[in-house]
């Protein structure tokens, strides 16, 4: 009987955003005859909720104890130590700091293939922090050694990490996948959804679906809400996501200046999200920055249509399915809102189960796993070889 491929996910964290839930959702489908995965975080968050998921899937969860923001040799041999003791036979990392600290952690513990892991489409000074820009330099220049492959979740991302120098060659594109079985429509969910939140059931929600970060651009979402709102009173809009609730002084202070207090929803992290995206009249994006957006993907696969900024792979997953507009413009986001809810309920609806066939069709959780599944097995395969 083949010893299943041995797999180490190494990723920065586990809180609640789209780099752990696209972990977890390869977790969940990955086959365990063929794969065994086991998960390492680098910071100390062993009480995030996405580590929880991960462990009920029968997937080991360990935390190197990082704090976020300090880079500590100790634990990178700590990670060099475990490798030896354990050694996997593929590292895949996720993201920035996962990437260089498991790439040199593989080098020094004696070689094990490494897939980096690239899920940001952008690279500005006003959108990263100074550590991770920097980050992002060194890998650039050790992509010549450390990884044999390097993930893209976009197209987007494997273009703005070109340019930045990483090495053209060693990277692939495979997409975020939907899970279609969780996240479909819903016709329960609108009425539901309403009651709970003392919503008039006729009335018209507007969802962002987002943590509070400089790059999701909320400011640029309340904005457009404000100028919607003008003309268009009877909307509510739903926010949802880590750190965003009353609490949060910065999102209040732009709610109120914008006169829309009475119509906002803040939820700040919910685990129904499938509910909640089904229960939308129009799910939007706002945001600056993005690689392959779950939220999009997901909406669609809801059957909700979707207006969105032209970041990342944005436009290319809506397609003819939703509507595309500048980011950072909130006259063009509102405009574009005012005509996705001028098309009225029957056609929105239409829109939607096009948009939910096109993910059926493109970005599947099914299709990503198996790309996954092929990458790990060709780099065992030459590993062992």
């Amino acid at each position: 009987m083949t010893t299943p491929i041995s797999i180490l996910c190494l990723i920065t964290s586990l809180c609640d955003g789209g780099a752990e839930t696209m972990l977890h959702r390869l977790l969940s489908r990955l086959d365990r005859k063929r794969f065994s995965p086991r998960v390492v975080a680098l910071v100390d968050t062993d009480a995030g909720p996405m580590s929880k998921k991960i462990e009920e899937l029968g997937v080991p969860v360990r935390f190197l104890g990082m704090r976020p923001g300090r880079p500590n040799p100790a634990s990178l041999l700590r990670l060099i130590h475990w490798l030896r003791h354990d050694k996997p036979d593929v590292i895949c990392t996720w993201m920035y700091h996962a990437d260089l600290a498991g790439g040199l952690a593989a080098w020094f513990a004696g070689g094990i293939p490494v897939a980096w892991g690239i899920r940001h489409g952008d690279l500005s000074v006003e959108g990263n922090k100074r550590l991770t820009l920097f980050t992002v330099k060194v890998c650039a220049y050790l992509s010549r050694w450390l990884p044999d492959r390097i993930v893209c979740n976009a197209e987007v991302s494997r273009r703005t990490h070109v340019a930045a120098g990483y090495v053209a060659e060693k990277m692939i594109v495979i997409a975020n996948g939907s899970d279609l079985e969780n996240f479909k429509p819903d016709p329960v969910a609108r009425e539901s959804v309403r009651k709970e939140l003392r919503i008039p059931e006729a009335a018209q929600l507007i969802g962002l679906i987002a943590r509070f970060d400089p790059q999701k651009d909320h400011r640029n979402f309340v904005q457009a809400a404000r100028l919607l709102h003008h003309d268009r009173p009877d909307v509510y809009f739903i926010l949802c996501g880590d750190g965003v609730n009353w609490e949060n002084e910065k999102l209040t202070r732009w709610i109120e200046a914008a006169g829309i207090r009475h119509r906002c929803c803040l939820l700040g992290r919910r685990d129904d999200i499938p509910r909640l995206t089904a229960a939308l009249d129009i799910a939007t994006l706002s945001s600056f920055g993005e690689g392959s957006p779950n939220v999009v993907i997901e909406a669609m696969s809801c059957g909700i249509p979707c207006v969105v900024t032209d970041v990342g792979d944005s436009a290319q997953i809506v397609g003819d399915t939703g509507l595309v507009v500048p980011p950072r413009n909130p006259e063009a986001l509102a405009k574009a809102l005012r005509t996705m809810l001028d098309f009225g309920q029957e056609a929105r609806s239409r829109l939607g189960m096009t948009a939910r066939q096109r993910i059926v069709q493109h970005f599947s959780l099914s299709a990503t796993v198996a790309r996954y599944e092929q990458l790990f097995e060709e780099l065992a395969c030459g590993a062992r070889a």
